[in-house]
């Protein structure tokens, strides 16, 4: 059934607060980690906690940073990005402050009778950009932070309170983050499917299922061989970066921040799948799928032949055992998803009477109704919805349209 107007304004209003709190929650579950560290003499953890606490939330506070510039100077209203927002940033204030700018717009349109074209438009742009820089510090901070705790689990043989709630909150976090970007590629594209709560629920179940294995292989690994996890990391790192390169991307407005892009990308390649570029996405995607399979099977047979060295109560079998079902079952659901549930699979286009009802630009029936354009998330969104990009024409880069 599909969701009427003021529904689903309040429905991505309500979904915001969500993020925003679990951003959060995650940010205050990794202090509180990293004090408990520091209170029980692990001053080294409580340092790596913080180190990559500090490093992903400066390249989060460089990418929003570097958007806002990039946009129309009149775009986000007066004053324009200056002193105030650059102060912001620096403090690593800069995602929140976005997070809680998108909140104020949802909640201005939803308070509206008859929301104006801008507003509504305005409202999905903000919300293409906080989705994006979720997903990026969920990558660059919550997944290490996640790989870092486990292996501190798995090295002490023992877990504590406070462990159990950071993983647990950094699970949920990751999917919901990977389900919230997925939901934000077609909100920039003239025409969409509806996403149903089957098909979201797909989606975040095998997205958790296929990722816990894959994070639980670099953590047994780490909790063995500490010393050489960074090599293994920059190994992958290196070669998941040139292959990003050759598939030859535009995201950002310059060459320079661009390759901070590709490296981004490369961190978030070194943990899941993300589609950059067009072309025969089906074949990428296995191809990195054998390519992690097969180093993590690598991880976990050096963790089963030097496992017993660690002090853990839970035998390697049941790890296994678990790793392997989840793995197993999230692939099958994936292969579920592609097959029956994925948009592409239902496609239809947009109906010019305008009486679709799957989100807010639906509540006009404008048929040329484009004030601006995140360039941005659409680049991403025709690859990965390439049945779209026949019914646009991405404008170039420097226009009004072509917001980067």
């Amino acid at each position: 059934m599909p969701w009427s107007p003021r529904a689903a304004l309040l429905r991505d209003l309500v979904l915001g607060v969500l993020g925003t709190a679990a951003f959060l929650l995650d940010l205050g579950a990794d202090l509180w980690a990293a004090g408990q560290y520091a209170l029980r003499g692990r001053y080294l953890w409580a340092a790596l906690v913080l180190a990559l606490l500090g490093l992903a939330s400066a390249a989060l506070q460089l990418f929003s940073w570097l958007w806002l510039r990039s946009d129309p100077a009149d775009l986000h209203g007066p004053p324009a990005p200056g002193r105030g927002l650059a102060l912001l940033h620096l403090l690593q204030l800069g995602y929140l402050y976005r997070c809680l700018q998108g909140l104020r717009q949802g909640l201005l349109v939803w308070q509206q009778a008859t929301p104006s074209e801008f507003d509504l438009g305005y409202a999905d742009f903000l919300s293409m950009d906080i989705s994006m820089l979720r997903l990026f510090e969920t990558f660059l901070e919550t997944t290490p932070q996640l790989t870092l705790v486990l292996a501190i689990i798995l090295q002490s043989g023992q877990a504590e309170y406070y462990q159990w709630f950071g993983v647990g909150i950094s699970f949920v976090s990751i999917s919901w983050a990977l389900l919230d970007y997925h939901r934000a590629l077609r909100t920039c594209l003239p025409s969409k499917p509806r996403l149903g709560w089957t098909a979201s629920v797909v989606y975040f179940l095998w997205n958790l299922l296929l990722l816990g294995p894959r994070i639980l292989a670099v953590a047994l690994f780490s909790a063995l061989f500490p010393q050489y996890v960074a090599l293994h990391f920059l190994g992958l790192w290196v070669v998941l970066l040139l292959w990003v390169w050759l598939q030859q991307t535009e995201f950002m407005h310059d060459a320079g921040s661009e390759w901070l892009y590709r490296g981004t990308v490369a961190t978030i390649l070194y943990f899941s799948w993300f589609n950059v570029s067009e072309g025969h996405t089906r074949g990428r995607a296995t191809i990195h799928l054998i390519f992690l399979l097969s180093d993590s099977v690598l991880l976990v047979a050096t963790w089963v032949i030097y496992g017993p060295w660690l002090p853990t109560e839970i035998s390697s079998h049941m790890w296994l055992a678990v790793g392997g079902i989840c793995f197993l079952v999230g692939l099958a659901l994936r292969l579920c998803y592609y097959c029956w549930l994925h948009p592409s699979c239902h496609w239809e286009p947009e109906p010019v009477d305008g009486t679709r009802v799957d989100g807010p630009r639906s509540l006009f029936a404008c048929e040329h109704y484009q004030p601006f354009q995140n360039r941005r998330m659409t680049q991403l969104a025709w690859s990965f919805f390439p049945k779209a990009k026949d019914e646009s024409i991405l404008p170039g880069k420097g226009e009004v349209n072509g917001v980067l």
